[in-house]
């Protein structure tokens, strides 16, 4: 399984969104960075923004960290909420049309906006 991963981590202050990124080079060359940018401009990829949208769609709390991967050909932004009873929640959304497809922990269902 191929992996690549770019995290980055939300700060809670609204001023600072986006905190360190960690930047590798895979064996072709590209970090995940580029690799992400190019993702994103090719379509493959929806921006951050348009996931986060989703998530406060879906969900209350505040998002306190987001990993974007390509695992099993295609790419999952993975996100860690802090919901309002303070349980951390991992929540994963399909990177190409923001569908969740995976949600995790403890006080899921109340975190969950009805609809």
């Amino acid at each position: 399984m191929r992996r690549v991963t770019l995290l980055l981590l939300l700060m809670l202050l609204p001023a600072a969104l986006l905190g360190p990124v960690q930047v590798l080079a895979d064996s072709d060359g590209q970090t995940d960075m580029e690799r992400a940018r190019t993702a994103l401009r090719s379509g493959q990829i929806l921006p951050l923004s348009r996931i986060l949208e989703a998530v406060e769609r879906d969900f209350q709390g505040e998002v306190i960290e987001v990993e974007l991967e390509y695992e099993h050909e295609r790419w999952i932004y993975e996100l860690r909420l802090l919901s309002p009873r303070g349980a951390v929640l991992k929540l994963e959304y399909n990177a190409k049309d923001a569908t969740l497809f995976r949600a995790r922990g403890r006080d899921l269902d109340a975190a969950r906006k009805a609809h």
